[in-house]
This record gives C-alpha cells, sequence and structure tokens, in this order.
C-alpha cells in the first residue's frame, strides 16, 4: 500500500523570493505539503531572471528559468499577484485563512503597509505558523538592512577561515547562509506544525541569515568563545589534524584524512614513509597539527611521485579516509554518484526538459524523490483561485480588470 507523503495535507502560502524562503518551501513540498507560491505579476520571483545560464527552450532560445529557481522551487504551484491591489491582499488573506503555514522573505515591515504581516494574518488565520527569512531578523539595529550570502558570509567570520593561510578571505562557492537558512526554517514550520497538531498556538518564526551563519560557525566559533584565540585560515587543513588536507599527486590532487593514530601508522606504510612515525615532531596526533608545516613538507615530496588513481586506489584498499578532487563533472560521472540517482531530467508544463538534483532524504515507506517541475509563472492563478478558494469566473475576471492578477 502507498502512504501518503509526510506533509500530506498541510499547505503553504510561499510569499518566498529569491533563495532561502523558497528553498525552505521546497523542502516542504518535496515531503508532500501543497505549496502555493504567490509572484510578482509579469516578473515573478527575481530568481527566474538570475543568470545565465538560462534553460533552452525546443528553438534554442532562452527562457527566464535559471538554475537558481531550479534549484528552490520544484513541487509548487504559481499564483501571479499584484500585492499593491487590494484584491491581491484578499487573495493572500483567504488562502491564509485556509492554510497552514505561511512563509516570507520581504524586508521587515514591507508586508505590514499591507496588512500582511504576522499581526495582520493572525487576524484572519490565528493558529497559522508564519515564517518570517530576512537578512538580519526582526529585531536589532540592523534589522531594516537588506544583505545577500556574501554579506553574512563576511560578518560571521566565515570567510576570515575560508582559503589558503597566506592569501585574503574568500567565499565559500555556494550561497551557504540561503541554503542553510532554508533548512533551519523547514525544520523550525515542522516543529511548530507538532506544536499546533498538539492542541498549542500558531506561531511567528523570525529566521535571520546572519543569525544561520553565525550558528553554521559551529565549532570554529566555539574554538574562539573557548579560547579567546581568533580562528586563522587553514586552507584545506582540518582543525587539531594532520595529516588531513589536500595534496598534490603527479596527474590531480587528493584529500586524505590520516590523523587518527593508527590510521597515521598505516598510511605511513601506504606511501612507504615509516620513518615518519619516529620523527620527533610527529610522534602524537597533537604533535603533528602543531608542526603540520613541516608534516606537509614530507607527504608532498613524497606523494609528488604518485599517481593520483594508484594513490588513491591504494589507500581505499588500506581503509584511509581520502578522495579525489573533482571538478563537478567528474561528480556526476562517479559510479556512486550515478547509482545514487542524484542528477534527473523533469519535463514541465510547456515541454521543456529541467535538470534536477534529487532530494537527498531517502525515506524507505514515504520516499519524498517523486516531484513535480518548477511551475511556469502564473501556472496555476486560475486553477487556485477556482478549485482551492472557490472563486467564481465573475470574480476572477474582476480580479484581472483590476489589475489584481
Amino acid at each position: 500500500m502507498s502512504l501518503p507523503k509526510p506533509l500530506a495535507g498541510i499547505r503553504v502560502v510561499d510569499l518566498g523570493r529569491t533563495f532561502a524562503a523558497p528553498f525552505c518551501t521546497q523542502m516542504l513540498a518535496d515531503l508532500g505539503a501543497d505549496v502555493i507560491k504567490l509572484e510578482r505579476k509579469t516578473r515573478g520571483d527575481e530568481m527566474r531572471h538570475y543568470g545565465p545560464p538560462f534553460v533552452k527552450d525546443a528553438n534554442g532560445n532562452d527562457v527566464p528559468i535559471s538554475s537558481y529557481f531550479i534549484g528552490a522551487n520544484r513541487g509548487k504551484k504559481s499564483v501571479e499577484v499584484d500585492l499593491t491591489k487590494p484584491g491581491a491582499q484578499q487573495i493572500v488573506r483567504d488562502l491564509a485563512a485556509i492554510s497552514h503555514v505561511m512563509v516570507e522573505n520581504f524586508k521587515v515591515g514591507d508586508l505590514a503597509r499591507y496588512g500582511l504581516d504576522y499581526a495582520g494574518i493572525r487576524e484572519v488565520a490565528p493558529d497559522i505558523v508564519y515564517c518570517s527569512i530576512t537578512g538580519f531578523g526582526q529585531t536589532g539595529p540592523y534589522a531594516p538592512r537588506p544583505g545577500t550570502d556574501s554579506v553574512f558570509q563576511a560578518m560571521s567570520g566565515m570567510m576570515s577561515i575560508t582559503g589558503e593561510p597566506d592569501q585574503p578571505p574568500t567565499k565559500i562557492g555556494l550561497i551557504i547562509s540561503d541554503l542553510i537558512t532554508g533548512l533551519y526554517a523547514s525544520n523550525a514550520i515542522q516543529a511548530a506544525l507538532r506544536v499546533r497538531e498538539q492542541g498549542g498556538p500558531g506561531q511567528h518564526i523570525d529566521m535571520a541569515l546572519l543569525d544561520v551563519a553565525v550558528a553554521t560557525m559551529s565549532h570554529r566559533a566555539i574554538d574562539y568563545l573557548m579560547t579567546g584565540d581568533i580562528p586563522l585560515r587553514l586552507g584545506t587543513a582540518a582543525a587539531g589534524s594532520a595529516p588531513a588536507q589536500t595534496y598534490s599527486c603527479k596527474d590531480g590532487m587528493i584529500n586524505i584524512q590520516a590523523s587518527a593514530e593508527d590510521k597515521f601508522r598505516i598510511f605511513c606504510g601506504v606511501i612507504d614513509r615509516l620513518d615518519l612515525l619516529t620523527h620527533p615532531l610527529f610522534g602524537t596526533r597533537a604533535e603533528r597539527f602543531t608542526n603540520v608545516a613541516a608534516l606537509e613538507v614530507e607527504i608532498t615530496r613524497t606523494l609528488a611521485d604518485w599517481a593520483l588513481g594508484d594513490l588513491y586506489e591504494a589507500l581505499v584498499a588500506a581503509n584511509i579516509i581520502c578522495s579525489p578532487i573533482y571538478t563537478v563533472d567528474q561528480c556526476f560521472a562517479d559510479p556512486q554518484i550515478v547509482s545514487r540517482d542524484l542528477a534527473r531530467t523533469v519535463v514541465d508544463s510547456s515541454g521543456i526538459t529541467l535538470p534536477m538534483i534529487a532530494n537527498p532524504i531517502r525515506m524507505s515507506e514515504t520516499p519524498v524523490n517523486q516531484v513535480s517541475p518548477p511551475p511556469q509563472l502564473g501556472e496555476h492563478t486560475d486553477s487556485v483561485l477556482h478549485e482551492v478558494l472557490g472563486y467564481d469566473d465573475a470574480r476572477i475576471a474582476a480580479l484581472r480588470a483590476e489589475g489584481a492578477i
């Protein structure tokens, strides 16, 4: 018997734009929630246009569907609205009144102008779970400011610990603040739904990308709080461990993690450097980390003569944690990635084939990997107004005449 998805029966009003909020609601959609995405009339979510690259139609022409939009909007319905119009504001209220969750990432105070902030929506939906995602949160001196991922990587200290020690700080090559905020937010929403399910009230969830970026610093930030020492950039090395970094072979690069005492002994045997075991600087894990620069010189000199494939196979056979440094094309060609079916395609309502990355959650009884494509702008406007809200043809026509939809 086929079981419903975990969040089947949950309706979400998605006023998210850009990435963090849409990524949050995409997770809810993957888990079975009915997500209704309200997009700006004519242009839609700004991420539709955040390229190149863009998807191409059958004639090879760009269409406004970017990789960013595909990455955060599968499995949703799209309704086109102009929130400056009273009719569109009423659509939001009517949807909220019959929904469980509302997610938005407007600047602090913007939705209050239309009565669509938490205080306004709570009047029509007292038990709603309302999640606001902003750069700096709903409180504090920076609350009104806009921001993007690079701001939060910089202010959290994330950039300061990323890169080579003798080079300037660098940005992680993903919009990591948005991605992790989306995951935190989806967790918080499900927790709040559980509270409501047990007879508790709805509530407002205040998610800030800066807060999440600081939390993501985790043990590196705790290092500072414990000792007062400012964490430094370590390149590919791991704090407190050695050898635990990337090394160059004669035809490529490999990441090796062999800092534990037993693993270091095995590693030295594989690379024929048993002399390192009796070296006065490398006797213990702590000493190896303290003297990591000297250790790196020794290992780098030895591995320069190895072919990457040979070294990788030898280390894997010895049960040493290691990996080649893949480019993205090499990643998707790896047999493990292929066997896990992580790269997929889906055809949207206009017949365009879109590339997708599978949701990595694997559940034995309620799989989440069957999803619909990201919607065309306004694809579901009429069906949502008719079937979900029960508006008749005359009312929908009046909303079009007003410019609300």
